[in-house]
């Protein structure tokens, strides 16, 4: 029947108040409907947005808000990792204020996972806290910086140094909105996706790999994913709802979900943010198995394997940044104490632990996961 609504998939968080994760083709067209279940105090949203997701999507979101009977403020964040800082975060206080929002208003974060981290933030600190939805464009975002309720920006000695633990009121995934994407940032969502079948999911890593390796002549990732994408996002979101209701705030098993982040992390602070997270997230995934491997952690075969499905994605597997640059960039991330840091080493395909090793041994490690 023309004008009916699909099913949506909804995946229920039981951390902070709670809150849902919907999924659905054509959810952006219920943007409005939908944050005012949330929030129905509200009179006014902040729609922060930047500027690459505003041309195909700002417009749209904000004449569903109003029609919803939500007055908008509209905050175009510059993109990039590179802007995610204090600077840009205290600007968007300074707008929020300004706009006049009071805590029974909302602000939508729509865009990427630096929008979402940064807008996160604000909504976690201006006035204490006011609610905040999380409304991904990109893949990575979907399937993981959206939920979890980390929010944060960068300081010059590292990334997500500043932040906060506070969960959304709601997350609005719709995968038409993928197709705006650039193959390349489409890519990058992709390395965190493989991450969840490394980490958890043997089965779905290797459907995973099937995808592109199925792929017909000519065919783009995102042609070849397009119909399984709902289930894709709804499978790493639910992985990742398990793990922030065991432990949201980061002390244990959520510590996991950094797998790859180390070495990607430094990768990307050695390149002054000029290399994007999911491909520096691809390059570290590859490096730590070849690691575990080398170290007697995980067979041979299955880093191998992990290795082949990131080239299949089109990611890359090692970086061009010496193990002394990257050891030093490593000891800014915020798993890292004075004398230890936590790994998280990959058993087999579907099965990882945490290893601390002591800081003296990092650059050994960097050096055990170059290539063959």
């Amino acid at each position: 029947m023309a004008g009916k609504k699909q099913k949506t998939r909804c995946v229920h968080v039981n951390a902070g108040k709670g809150y849902d994760i919907l999924i659905r083709e054509g959810l952006l067209s219920y943007a409005g409907e939908e944050i005012a279940k949330v929030c129905p105090k509200a009179v006014k949203a902040a729609v922060v947005c930047d500027a690459n997701a505003f041309v195909p999507h700002g417009e749209p979101v904000e004449g569903d808000l109003w029609d919803a009977g939500l007055s908008c403020a509209q905050y175009i964040l510059k993109p990039g990792e590179q802007n995610k800082n204090i600077g840009q975060y205290a600007d968007l206080l300074s707008f929020l204020a300004e706009s006049r929002l009071t805590r029974d208003d909302c602000l939508a974060a729509l865009g990427g996972g630096v929008t979402g981290d940064i807008a996160g933030f604000a909504a976690a600190t201006y006035l204490r806290g006011i609610p905040y939805i999380q409304i991904p464009t990109t893949l990575l975002a979907m399937v993981d910086s959206s939920v979890g309720g980390k929010t944060a920006v960068d300081l010059p000695a590292g990334k997500n140094l500043a932040g906060a633990f506070c969960q959304p009121s709601l997350v609005l995934c719709d995968p038409l909105a993928l197709k705006t994407l650039p193959d390349s940032v489409f890519r990058d969502g992709c390395a965190e996706v493989i991450k969840y079948g490394v980490l958890y999911d043997r089965e779905f890593f290797l459907k995973l790999k099937a995808l592109a390796e199925n792929r017909t002549s000519g065919q783009s990732l995102k042609q070849a994913m397009a119909k399984d994408l709902e289930e894709i996002i709804e499978t790493c979101v639910s992985l990742k709802r398990d793990v922030v209701e065991q432990d949201e705030f980061d002390r244990g098993e959520r510590k996991k979900l950094n797998l790859g982040h180390t070495f990607g992390h430094a990768i990307e602070h050695c390149s002054n943010y000029g290399q994007s997270h999911g491909s520096a997230v691809a390059a570290g995934l590859a490096m730590i198995a070849r690691a575990a491997a080398r170290k007697g952690y995980m067979d041979e075969a299955d880093a191998r394997l992990l290795e082949e499905t990131l080239q299949l994605y089109g990611l890359p597997v090692d970086t061009e940044y010496q193990a002394e640059q990257l050891a030093a960039a490593a000891m800014t991330d915020k798993k890292a104490s004075q004398y230890a840091i936590d790994l998280v080493v990959p058993r087999s395909i579907g099965n990882c632990e945490l290893v601390r090793i002591e800081t003296k041994d990092l650059k050994e490690w960097i050096e055990a996961g170059r290539p063959w």
